[in-house]
């Protein structure tokens, strides 16, 4: 049985995310969005995006941030590993 773990934003401040795909850098973890109420994590927002992140066509907030649903992520580790489909 799949045991939910949990995560707090600063253990993944400054980790590099990864495609679990191809393996592919997308950046560093920059901040976190989440639910004030719950601490439910949202976005990952990116810190220096790399070809990658602006080839797989990444959403951008309105100021121009790269943004990872954190419902893309799959393991958080010495890395972030994050699902290409699941980005959109």
């Amino acid at each position: 049985m799949f045991k939910e773990q949990r995560v707090r934003a600063h253990e993944i401040i400054g980790k590099v995310v990864v495609s679990d795909e191809t393996g592919s850098k997308f950046g560093v973890v920059d901040d976190v969005t989440f639910i004030a109420d719950t601490g439910e994590l949202i976005n990952i927002i990116l810190v220096s995006p790399t070809r990658a992140a602006k080839e797989a066509n990444i959403q951008q907030d309105e100021k121009g941030n790269y943004i990872i649903p954190f419902s893309a992520v799959k393991s958080v580790g010495d890395f972030v590993i994050v699902s290409e489909k699941d980005l959109f």
